[in-house]
């Protein structure tokens, strides 16, 4: 009777061990294991979408917002209807990298940009009576007063004006560059050379122009060599000459002879 009990006893204990065990095994045959994803290599979350899967649960396993999956995987609503096992989606991205501060190096002071030396130099003009029109200074040949005299530079900050007279007109100190320089005669003069001229100076030139102009009429003499009468055609002309007096003479004797009839 003793071992009928404790065989009863013994039936029951372990009935009602494998009775409390059976909900949780159970449970846990029903329940999904989720495992943590990783970052990989680039730094992304990614999710390898399984069986019955919906963008819902997979949102909420993963704490965003249905629309942040969306977004994230560049996919529509339309899409979560179709989620086949095995697709890696992903869940998040690796945040933007930190720049590393980097030394500031200390300004280096500006210093003043010290102005390039432009050395100076001298233009003068001369305007003078160009007797035989070769627009060469030659002796005899004086300078002419009130001629209007012009200097313009190339960078245009340079404009001068004056008048020529019984010596060159000088201008001094004038910075190196390109010129040009322009002369008009007094009225009743006509000019023998170019009226305009430009002059590369350098510094320390000393240049001096030299400008021709001639009294309006007043042409060189003409060359009695060139004055076009051959000498031949003035021997031809003496002969004519004396051979129309022998021919009036010859008429004139033969007019004085008696006539008979």
């Amino acid at each position: 009777m003793k071992r009928v009990y404790a065989s009863l006893t013994l039936f029951f204990a372990i009935a009602a061990l494998l009775f409390a065990a059976a909900p949780a095994a159970a449970e846990n045959a029903n329940q999904a294991v989720y495992f943590t994803p990783t970052p990989e290599a680039n730094g992304n979350i990614y999710y390898i979408v399984r069986e019955n899967d919906t963008c819902t649960s997979i949102a909420l396993l993963h704490q965003i917002s249905e629309g942040q999956l969306l977004q994230l995987n560049n996919m529509a609503a339309d899409d979560c209807r179709f989620l086949i096992p095995g697709k890696k989606m992903i869940i998040a991205i690796a945040p933007p990298a930190t720049p590393t501060p980097q030394a500031t190096a200390e300004p280096t002071a500006i210093l003043p940009t010290p102005t390039p030396f432009r050395g100076t130099g001298q233009i003068c003009v001369l305007l003078f009576d160009d007797l035989n029109g070769d627009g060469l200074v030659q002796d005899g040949e004086l300078p002419i007063s009130n001629g209007a005299v012009s200097i313009t530079n190339a960078r245009g900050d340079v404009s001068l004006t004056g008048t020529t007279g019984s010596e060159p007109v000088c201008y001094d100190k004038l910075d190196e560059g390109t010129y040009n320089i322009s002369v008009a005669p007094p009225e009743g003069y006509n000019p023998t050379t170019s009226n305009n001229y430009n002059l590369q100076l350098a510094a320390g030139d000393q240049s001096t122009l030299n400008f021709g102009a001639q009294l309006s009429g007043n042409a060189p003499a003409a060359n009695p060599e060139q004055s076009g009468v051959s000498p031949l055609i003035a021997i031809f002309g003496f002969l004519a000459l004396l051979g129309g007096v022998g021919l009036a003479y010859y008429a004139w004797r033969m007019s004085r002879k008696p006539r008979y009839y």
